[in-house]
């Protein structure tokens, strides 16, 4: 009896208190914020002036740095967050967050290059080092599945600050005709409205009855095929025989039709039954129609409704980069031809402002060249009707057939032959009824 009087008198004493530091907290958050205050990630109110003070997790880090003890296992994860969470700038009613990710390549770009440009070895050191970094950082965020402003910050200011060194240092030369800087700047234009076009929905799935209904509808599958269930999802053609039957779905079985459906293609995360060759991106955490990948670089997925952007995309921002890379080599190395120049220009080094422009084409070529790549793989994969998902799938499935050094993985499932598959290919999202692929 007694402890049970002295645990409601300790109830009593809490309660109170607690709902006063809710109510202290709520109040804070409630009241009306100058350009320098901000509620942090823990609900209280903070200021700009203090972001360098209460740094405990940096404190014991040091501490422990300096007496060569190993650190925390989410001591790093701590300092990051709470730096992200205070790197912030003034602003109406309250001061914003700003995105580390995004801010970075605005100052490391024009560093880097600024001093490549000293010598030839320190531009060798630092390109070749650029692509090691970015792969490094892109496997560092794939790895924690998060996503990140880096690529598409470092892809538009590598577009806009090449665009500025060729303006400035090319054509103040004056080997630049007009017309030339007007096919630059309508293929930089092209560029950039085929990059707003591709980051738009590239097919997200937001209704159940819609992905059912989509699954089921019209389907014709190959009568002679067998198709197994792994636990991503894929199906293994077990017979390579092309024969197919029609297979018209009645009101009477839609329902049996779509239960089957919903056992094998239900995403667990969304909670919706994914259509024919949908997937789930980890990194957007949704659904998408016939996904591809997801693109770092322009920060979205691609899928049914985008991948012809995507597609524009790359072949834009081939086209004007190797012309612009052509017209800066013949300027500043009138002597030899492009190729040649790329290799052996000398004096370009006697003066700064050559050396940079040598070194942004140089930048510019492994950039150009890393896109050709992707390129190449699309245009594959296009050829034999399959995604970047299906093909990774495929491997590690360990099946279907590989060509061209592996660069291409054809599960054998959806391949209608080379015409049939452009076909296919050029007429996506066209039709919003029928979501799948006729197999004949």
């Amino acid at each position: 009896m007694i402890i049970s009087n002295a645990n409601q008198y300790y109830a009593d004493e809490v309660k109170p208190e607690r709902m006063k530091k809710k109510n202290r907290r709520r109040s804070e958050a409630e009241e009306p914020l100058c350009c320098c205050e901000y509620i942090d990630r823990d609900g209280k109110k903070n200021h700009l002036a203090a972001c360098f003070c209460n740094c405990e997790d940096l404190d014991e880090a040091c501490d422990r740095w300096i007496t060569c003890k190993s650190l925390q296992p989410d001591t790093l994860q701590n300092i990051t967050e709470t730096f992200s969470d205070r790197f912030r700038i003034p602003w109406l009613r309250g001061a914003k967050k700003v995105d580390v990710s995004f801010v970075l390549p605005l100052v490391l770009l024009p560093v880097c290059l600024h001093v490549a440009a000293l010598h030839l070895l320190l531009t060798i050191i630092i390109l070749s080092s650029l692509p090691v970094l970015v792969l490094w950082y892109y496997y560092f965020t794939h790895r924690k599945k998060g996503r990140t402003l880096f690529f598409l910050s470092l892809g538009l200011f590598s577009l806009g600050y090449m665009y500025y060194i060729f303006l400035q240092k090319v054509v103040s030369i004056g080997h630049i005709e007009n017309d030339q800087v007007i096919i630059v700047t309508c293929g930089l234009l092209l560029t950039l409205a085929t990059l707003a076009q591709a980051k738009k929905d590239p097919g997200y799935l937001h209704s159940t009855r819609e992905c059912v209904l989509s699954s089921s509808k019209n389907y014709r599958e190959p009568s002679s095929r067998k198709w197994t269930k792994n636990s991503n999802g894929f199906h293994k053609s077990q017979s390579a025989n092309d024969s197919s039957v029609h297979i018209e779905v009645e009101p009477s079985s839609m329902l049996d039709e779509s239960s089957a459906c919903a056992k094998r293609d239900w995403c667990t995360l969304c909670n919706l039954v994914r259509p024919y060759r949908a997937g789930h991106c980890r990194t957007c955490n949704a659904c998408v129609r016939r996904l591809d990948h997801h693109c770092v670089w322009i920060d979205s997925c691609i899928g049914e409704s985008n991948h012809h952007a995507f597609i524009l995309l790359i072949l834009f921002f081939l086209m004007t980069s190797v012309y612009g890379i052509t017209l800066t080599l013949g300027t500043i190395c009138s002597d030899h031809n492009a190729f040649v120049s790329l290799f052996y220009c000398p004096g370009v080094y006697a003066d700064h402002s050559s050396a940079l422009v040598f070194t942004c084409v140089w930048y510019s070529t492994i950039i150009t060249a890393g896109m050709s790549h992707v390129l190449l793989i699309q245009l594959l994969n296009i050829s034999f009707n399959v995604t970047e998902r299906e093909a990774r799938l495929a491997l590690k499935e360990k099946i279907g057939r590989r060509f061209f050094c592996s660069l291409v993985v054809d599960p054998e499932q959806y391949n209608l032959g080379f015409f049939q598959n452009w076909n296919h290919f050029l007429t996506l999202g066209c039709s919003q009824q029928q979501n799948t692929v006729d197999l004949v």
